[in-house]
């Protein structure tokens, strides 16, 4: 995922990039609203995180730009005001959500990964070997049997489809599919992979256990 990161704190810029690349995100830093408009114009984000003080231009105006291009990449506004009329002016300018500093950044990743998903077209159908999930049927298979899945559980086994044959965190699983306020606990994650792992016995697909890592989802030796 490539990230527009528009803060001029460079100490607070520096660190939130930290943060971000750390969740495996490809961030471009910069720290004034003309170089924000420059880049963004360029386009090739996933989404941009934006401070709305910003010397040159401010992230009110640096949205205006982008919208008026035509421009659908989401924004996340950063600021420190609080004010109602501020955000109400935000998202009325075309952003798509904010956070009040200051924020946990937990929940920074979380709504970015969100803007991303809401964003991208994704494939009507996922599969790996027997399974079979069509996202625009919300219906599911293993074989030639229908699985019961719930809210939940379609969601975890929907992400580890999408990742499919690579390693997950269940922080990572939490971060993805946690809506806003909801409180969904790394506990809660192990009960739905063992809810998940019932579901799919027999099936020819395992939700592998990598210690100290996260989970794996691949074909049944």
């Amino acid at each position: 995922m490539h990230v527009l990161l528009v803060e001029d704190d460079a100490v607070l810029a520096d660190g939130l990039g930290r943060i971000l690349r750390g969740h495996g995100m490809q961030v471009d830093v910069v720290g004034d609203g003309l170089q924000a408009d420059q880049a963004l114009a360029r386009g090739g984000y996933a989404v941009a995180v934006l401070d709305i003080g910003l010397p040159g231009i401010d992230g009110f105006d640096v949205v205006r730009r982008l919208r008026a291009r035509g421009a659908a990449t989401p924004v996340l506004l950063l600021t420190a005001r609080d004010a109602i009329e501020d955000r109400v002016r935000g998202l009325e300018t075309g952003a798509d959500d904010y956070l009040v500093k200051p924020f946990a950044t937990a929940e920074l990743v979380a709504r970015i990964r969100a803007l991303a998903r809401r964003n991208a077209p994704a494939p009507a159908v996922l599969s790996l070997g027997g399974l079979v999930l069509d996202t625009s049927a919300r219906r599911a298979r293993v074989g030639e049997r229908a699985l019961e899945l719930s809210v939940r559980e379609w969601a975890v086994l929907e992400y580890l489809l999408q990742h499919a044959s690579r390693v997950v965190s269940k922080q990572q699983i939490i971060d993805a599919i946690q809506p806003w306020g909801d409180d969904l606990t790394l506990n809660a994650v192990e009960v739905y992979i063992s809810r998940l792992r019932l579901k799919l016995a027999d099936g020819g697909i395992a939700i592998r256990t990598i210690r100290g890592f996260g989970y794996m989802l691949e074909p049944a030796a």
